[in-house]
């Protein structure tokens, strides 16, 4: 009897895998953006990515996935402008010292693509966003990767300029294990 329920738990212990979420962690990240000011794109990155990542490639609508980033680490080479950005008027790192993203729905949309909906909130305002992404899992790596545009004032990120414009472009790219 017991060799019977051995010989179950073998073939229905992959299919439970399959169903529940996987958890991941972090290995690396890079959280980077792009926006045009006086008619040149200013790159600048994120550090301090902490994430709870519950997913599997082949549930994703069972997934969770929660991530902050510490505003204060902003970072663009420049470190007057750096200084700058962590003001009131533009992160006011003091006062909001996290990004967060709450993912609210994922959707597969191909083999290795998907559609997250998730909650973007900056400076205590809270916005929908929708994240196209990859998930990768090769032997060398397992990558999370998406891109998306938000508009900065929706998030009183600076004021209305002649010179900075309004959409900004963030890239994510995570490294997981489980």
């Amino acid at each position: 009897m017991k060799l019977i329920i051995i010989k179950l738990a073998f073939v229905f212990l992959p299919a439970l895998y399959v169903v529940s979420a996987i958890p991941w962690k972090v290995k690396s990240s890079a959280i980077t953006f792009k926006i045009k000011n006086a008619g040149m794109t200013v790159d600048g990155s994120f550090t301090g990515l902490e994430a709870d990542i519950n997913f599997n490639p082949l549930k994703p609508e069972e997934a969770s996935i929660k991530a902050s980033v510490n505003s204060k680490s902003v970072n663009t080479g420049n470190n007057m402008r750096d200084e700058h950005l962590s003001k009131p008027e533009y992160f006011d790192v003091a006062k909001f010292p996290k990004i967060t993203l709450q993912s609210s729905k994922i959707e597969k949309t191909g083999p290795i693509t998907y559609k997250g909906t998730f909650k973007l909130t900056v400076k205590n305002v809270t916005k929908e966003v929708i994240i196209p992404f990859t998930f990768m899992k090769i032997p060398e790596k397992t990558e999370f990767k998406g891109s998306f545009s938000i508009n900065r004032k929706d998030y009183g990120v600076g004021e209305s300029s002649m010179t900075l414009s309004d959409n900004a472009t963030i890239s994510l790219d995570i490294i997981v294990t489980e």
